[in-house]
């Protein structure tokens, strides 16, 4: 890709977003409890938690589609209260909805999107024809949006978001209902896009996409940030390296599990064991209760989730 995105100033050590005391209410409800962070620039930050965590409700804050209701926050060291437009300018946003129009082509769609930013409509072609090229779209640039498949919509609505030159990328699960394929080769793209330079805010329900797109990320709950870390770093911290799970444990291995000096969790019909270093314990297990159902395998930011967000359905 000949592309404008490396020549974006990234030479500002402050950070690119900072909460401090941020609070959103709707009413009587707070969706948002004073939390506070920030985002280091160039960095693909990640915003996770369950449904009704307040996730979309942060980001809407900071990308000006929803004010503030008490606290500060800054991007590019602009206070959005005041500066929401001048902000706006230099964002990118992919919304979780398809904000295509239906009634316009794929390069109409660029130009129209182009025209928001006051970019004149030969620009605007010129952009979405090496952005088109970037995500793999350039032979669809005359086909109706109805045309395209679900993760060419996907692609296309991050790469419109990129039409302004953003030095932020706001992505609100932008890969909900894709297939394998089309989630790998956003990944890679994004990925690219953050090598160039450009600063990722991320929200996905996928602990593997977060795990695998976020250098820092915060799980929310309940308007509220409970943790704050690299994927690693959680999983180090909260899980250790290894869960073993017991189907069926029964009283006499939850006897036996009681003297051991790790994190458990029992689920009834299953025991999850949280351990630094499982292999012994694992052995150990296997050679004192040859007949159970047991699993060892490595920690994932999933299991660090459910952990502290717990295992119950949110509707």
């Amino acid at each position: 890709m000949d592309t404008y995105l490396e020549k974006l100033n990234v030479n500002n050590y402050e950070p690119l977003i900072t909460a401090a005391k941020l609070k959103k209410s709707f009413g009587n409800f707070i969706a948002v409890k004073e939390i506070s962070f920030a985002v280091e620039r160039g960095l693909c930050f990640g915003i996770l938690g369950p449904n009704g965590a307040g996730k979309t409700s942060t980001i809407k804050m900071i990308y000006g589609a929803s004010p503030v209701t008490a606290g500060d926050l800054f991007v590019f060291g602009l206070d959005v209260k005041t500066q929401a437009r001048v902000i706006k300018s230099r964002i990118g946003v992919c919304q979780q909805e398809n904000t295509l129009d239906p009634d316009l082509n794929v390069i109409q769609n660029f130009e129209v999107f182009a025209s928001y930013f006051n970019i004149d409509k030969k620009t605007a072609r010129a952009r979405a024809l090496e952005l088109l090229r970037f995500f793999a779209l350039e032979q669809r640039r005359n086909e109706q949006i109805s045309q395209l498949s679900g993760g060419m919509v996907r692609r296309l609505i991050i790469a419109r978001a990129l039409i302004n030159k953003p030095e932020l990328l706001i992505l609100d699960e932008p890969t909900t209902g894709l297939d394998p394929q089309s989630r790998h080769q956003v990944w890679e793209k994004l990925d690219t896009l953050k090598a160039q330079g450009i600063t990722i805010l991320l929200t996905t329900h996928y602990m593997d996409e977060a795990a695998r797109l976020c250098d820092e990320l915060v799980i929310m709950d309940n308007g509220n940030i409970l943790v704050q870390g690299s994927p690693q770093s959680l999983i180090s911290d909260y899980t250790g390296r290894h869960i073993i799970e017991v189907t069926e444990p029964g009283k006499e291995f939850l006897t036996y599990m009681e003297g051991k000096d790790v994190r458990q969790e029992d689920l009834g019909h299953r025991l999850i064991i949280y351990a630094a270093d499982g292999h012994e314990l694992y052995r150990d297990i296997c050679n004192r209760f040859e007949n159970k159902d047991c699993v060892l395998r490595s920690a994932t930011l999933e299991d660090v989730f459910l952990k502290l967000t717990g295992r119950e359905l949110r509707e």
